[in-house]
């Protein structure tokens, strides 16, 4: 089966976000899936892209929401009304309520309370899942071990979703002790852990970097609702494809987990995200050798296509020690900043694609203590 995936340029100058279209099968019988939908605005480009592209009759087979984060549900809303849709893949907050419920600390919660609680925070997946019942396609909860076309769901489980949801930004407090005596802790931030990341996240300072000196380190943590990212694994003819959404360390290794318990091969991508938008906290080293393979040398020829989705004008992402990571492992490192970018492994080539600028290694990094 041939593939095409498309990252289309999300967002402002300074807005990170993802959409992503994969077209599979065949030149003259292919299916479309989109994954992710990007902010609001996103929408209307995402149709205007559908029809110039597949005609004014396309619809998608899929459509899948790796997690719900604004930045790639909003545009989801357009989509929805505009392009007959079939299958809708996403994870519903409410739909666990009874499930996840000795996991909040308030235990005065009911079944019914709780799942009004969620309801409300969550209401762009109301939307969405409003405007898809209007539009009679099939809905889906993409867990660990479902298949989306030529895809695979390696991660979340079902079970790691329960323990990630009381831990999410927008749910009421969560039992911690609970939860970390089941070794699912990953913590739960504030409002002023958020302002706090924002700013250590801003770049300070800058140093070099070597080929054979990596300075991205383990143990980066991201949200729980990163976590939660639907992670897949494609299987095409010229080599296995990983999406990764904003999954982080843990959401990896679960779906490296689930990869090896389903018989499908890791370190042989053809295509892989760099996830969260080239964030340092969702990557290090040993996830990285675990999925691409160990580090090659310096000057070796790139064994597979590392698509990154970034802003233009945004000085902080992708950070340039992640990049370089990926190339290290055999990574050509092709990022959106402002335009769509498409990789195409058998279909024709496409009008208004040409060769893609790889990123170089850099030797000058972003500086953390």
């Amino acid at each position: 089966m041939k593939c095409e995936i498309e990252f289309l340029a999300v967002g402002d100058a300074a807005k990170a976000g993802d959409a992503i279209v994969v077209r599979y099968g065949e030149p003259d019988a292919f299916g479309l899936m989109l994954v992710d939908g990007g902010h609001a605005a996103t929408g209307d480009r995402i149709v205007r892209h559908l029809r110039r592209n597949f005609t004014s009759r396309v619809f998608l087979e899929h459509v899948v929401l790796t997690h719900s984060d604004g930045d790639h549900a909003s545009g989801l809303r357009t989509v929805l009304r505009e392009v007959p849709v079939r299958n809708l893949w996403l994870h519903v907050p409410w739909l666990l309520a009874e499930q996840s419920r000795h996991l909040f600390l308030d235990k005065r919660f009911s079944e019914e309370g709780l799942r009004k609680k969620l309801l409300a925070e969550y209401d762009i997946v109301a939307e969405i899942l409003d405007l898809a019942a209007e539009a009679g396609c099939k809905l889906h909860f993409p867990f660990a071990g479902e298949r989306i076309g030529p895809f695979t769901v390696l991660s979340p489980s079902l079970e790691a979703y329960r323990y990630l949801l009381p831990q999410f930004d927008r749910t009421p407090a969560a039992d911690q002790v609970a939860i970390e005596q089941a070794g699912m802790w990953i913590g739960k931030r504030t409002a002023l852990d958020r302002v706090l990341e924002a700013a250590r996240a801003k770049v300070h300072s800058w140093t070099t970097e070597r080929w054979d000196a990596e300075r991205l380190r383990n143990g980066g943590l991201t949200s729980a609702s990163n976590e939660s990212s639907v992670v897949l694994y494609g299987s095409f003819e010229k080599g296995p494809v990983l999406l990764t959404g904003d999954a982080g360390i843990n959401g990896l290794t679960w779906a490296a987990d689930a990869a090896d318990a389903l018989g499908l091969p890791l370190r042989r991508f053809r295509f892989v995200q760099i996830p969260h938008h080239g964030s340092r906290r969702n990557v290090g080293p040993d996830i990285l050798d675990r999925l691409l393979g160990p580090k090659l040398a310096e000057g070796s020829a790139p064994r597979f296509s590392a698509y990154v989705s970034a802003p233009a004008e945004d000085a902080d992402h992708p950070r340039r020690i992640v990049l370089n990571a990926f190339k290290r492992r055999g990574g050509k490192i092709i990022a959106t900043q402002g335009k769509d970018k498409c990789h195409n492994a058998g279909f024709p080539g496409r009008a208004g694609y040409g060769p893609s600028e790889e990123m170089p290694f850099f030797t000058r990094v972003e500086e953390y203590t």
